[in-house]
């Protein structure tokens, strides 16, 4: 067996290994990614994780080879591309934190697919005015301020998705201006045979009560448009039909107790003036801002009318 050979099955048995042992894998692209980079990453991950690089198709085939034992592999074959490695782990947000904490500022390289787009703004420079030829290559305009360019205004060197032209690459550079930032960049997320994107770990657990909430909302609006009675939308049928008994009742002679603190607001319309006054002033009171300490705060109503201690009731009990 040759040298190279024996290799490829030591990695191959090595890179099913840690399949073995974790089922929880990043997918890491490191494009741009200096050698001193990962080896920080990868003394940071002892003892949460391990990473792991190597040859596209020496990946695809180990994981072919290994489908019949570990079918969960086969969804991550499609994704193993480009200048990508693997970063094993057991715990998600750790070793995502230790991930993100590896990115690096990096000045502008010709030739280079700009991640983001790339302004200048409008500065005094320390460059001298024998740089001004320059500028004005560039459709720059400046002018010269206590012997040194200014430029004077914002200018859009780099667009984003688009390569990094000389120009552009030299005019940061003379800048100091490091504008990207490179690092093992999570592209895929694996979990025990299912593959991500990796923004579904920022989902908290407000979002999904929220989306949840939301789809309830929906479920009980068409039941109650279909007029089909369920779960979810059997309190608003509840309430609904109390309003409409309530209607009744104020419409009619015909009174119950809840009914008749309502008419006797309505009979009386300063005691129900009040009363929204009196509620209108109470988030107000609870807020304690600064602006309303110092405002003058009106006379409150006496406490002692029976007008305001008759709106202490709830339609619902």
């Amino acid at each position: 067996m040759s040298a190279a050979r024996q290799k490829k099955e030591v990695y191959c048995a090595k890179l099913i290994g840690l399949f073995e042992e974790y089922s929880r894998v990043f997918l890491v692209d490191i494009d741009m990614v200096g050698s001193k980079q990962l080896q920080d990453v990868r003394m940071k991950l002892r003892g949460k994780g391990e990473m792991l690089m190597g040859k596209n198709t020496l990946v695809r085939k180990c994981l072919r080879d290994h489908l019949e034992s570990m079918p969960k592999l086969e969804s991550l074959i499609a994704h193993i591309g480009g200048n990508t490695g693997f970063v094993f782990c057991k715990e998600f947000d750790e070793v995502r934190t230790i991930l993100k904490g590896a990115f690096v500022g990096a000045a502008a390289r010709s030739g280079v697919v700009a991640p983001l787009d790339v302004f200048v703004e409008k500065q005094v420079t320390t460059l001298q005015p024998t740089e001004t030829s320059f500028f004005q290559a560039l459709n720059i305009n400046t002018k010269i301020t206590k012997g040194a360019i200014e430029i004077l205004e914002r200018v859009h060197v780099i667009v984003e998705g688009t390569k990094v032209a000389p120009g552009s690459a030299a005019l940061l550079q003379k800048l100091g201006m490091k504008p990207f930032t490179y690092g093992p960049d999570v592209v895929v997320v694996y979990e025990d045979g299912a593959c991500y994107d990796p923004k579904v770990l920022d989902i908290s657990e407000d979002d999904l009560c929220a989306s949840f909430m939301a789809g309830v909302t929906q479920v009980a609006a068409v039941c109650l448009a279909a007029n089909y009675p369920t779960l979810v939308s059997l309190p608003h049928t509840i309430v609904n039909g109390y309003k409409n008994v309530l209607c009744v009742s104020l419409a009619c002679d015909y009174t119950y107790p809840l009914a008749k603190e309502i008419k006797a607001f309505l009979d009386d319309p300063e005691a129900m003036a009040a009363a929204a006054a009196a509620a209108a002033a109470t988030p107000a009171t609870n807020t304690g801002s600064a602006k309303e300490e110092k405002a003058p705060e009106p006379e409150p109503e006496p406490e002692s009318e029976p007008e305001e201690e008759d709106m202490d009731f709830d339609l619902f009990d």
